[in-house]
Formats: structure tokens, C-alpha cells, sequence
């Protein structure tokens, strides 16, 4: 796969808060700016190429990103301006899978790493997870952002 196969989703956050949570896309590069604002990628669906790019450009931001238990985080290109970290405290476990890079600038901003079972808990304190819920029931199906690698049809008795 080439460069120019590769579609580029971009996420802009100015003093708002924007959240992508379930199968939202099958992009392999995000391009995230935010200005005072927080930002949730949700990067667990099954329909995500193996090597996925995120480029930053924020300021005094926050940038959330959902990943499975076995992914890995490759942050060195990432420039700071002032303070700022990436948190992730579990680290990977389990099966190698995908691997994410973080390129661009990050200017008194943070980026934080949620994996596993702390990345299902924080998409389901959301209101797009109680849409979901409540789609969910009226198709006769399970919802998708608690968990978007499983598949929403339910099980034929």
C-alpha cells in the first residue's frame, strides 16, 4: 500500500469537545488539531489497517485515544512545546497488534492512552454510547462503541 491509498481522517476541536467512538472510519492516518479543546479517537475496530498515524498539531488540548490491549504506541517524533506528556500507564499486553504513531506538535497539551477494559468503561460514560444503547434495542442487535471489534448482529438460536 502506498502513501496515496492510505485516507486521511481530520478531527478539529476549538474549545469543544469532539469524540469518534465505535467503527467510525477504516482510515489509516488522522490528522488532529485542537485549540482548548479534547478530542476521543476511538482506534479499536477491527477495520483499521495494522499501522495507523495520528499527526497532532493542538494547543492546551487533550487527546484521548481508545486502542486494544496489544497495541503499540511509537511517540518519539512527537515535539513538545512547554509541559506536556503522554500518559499511558498499562503499556501493552498481550498479542502484538496494532501499531500507532504519533507524529507533530503538542504545546501545553496532553495525550492520554486507554486500553482494554479502561477504553470500553470510557466510551460507555458517554452520551453516544446511550444513543447506541437505545439504537441498539429497537434493531435487535448489541451496540458497537462499548466494543467495536464485536459483531453487533446477535447469535441465531
Amino acid at each position: 500500500m502506498t502513501n496515496t491509498d492510505i485516507t486521511t481522517e481530520r478531527v478539529q476541536a476549538d474549545g469543544a469537545v469532539v469524540r469518534h467512538l465505535g467503527n467510525w472510519t477504516t482510515a489509516g492516518r488522522f490528522e488532529v488539531r485542537a485549540r482548548r479543546g479534547n478530542v476521543v479517537l476511538d482506534l479499536r475496530s477491527a477495520g483499521l489497517p495494522a499501522e495507523v498515524s495520528v499527526e497532532l498539531g493542538v494547543y492546551r488540548s487533550t487527546v484521548k485515544l481508545l486502542v486494544p490491549e496489544g497495541a503499540e504506541i511509537d511517540h518519539w517524533d512527537l515535539a513538545w512545546e512547554g509541559s506536556g506528556r503522554v500518559k499511558d500507564a498499562a503499556g501493552p499486553t498481550g498479542e502484538p497488534g496494532l501499531r500507532i504513531t504519533i507524529t507533530g506538535t503538542a504545546a501545553r497539551s496532553e495525550v492520554r492512552i486507554n486500553r482494554g477494559g479502561v477504553a470500553a468503561l470510557s466510551a460507555m460514560l458517554t452520551r453516544e454510547y446511550l444513543r447506541d444503547l437505545k439504537q441498539a434495542r429497537r434493531e435487535g442487535r448489541y451496540p458497537t462503541i462499548d466494543d467495536p471489534a464485536r459483531d453487533p448482529r446477535p447469535a441465531k438460536a
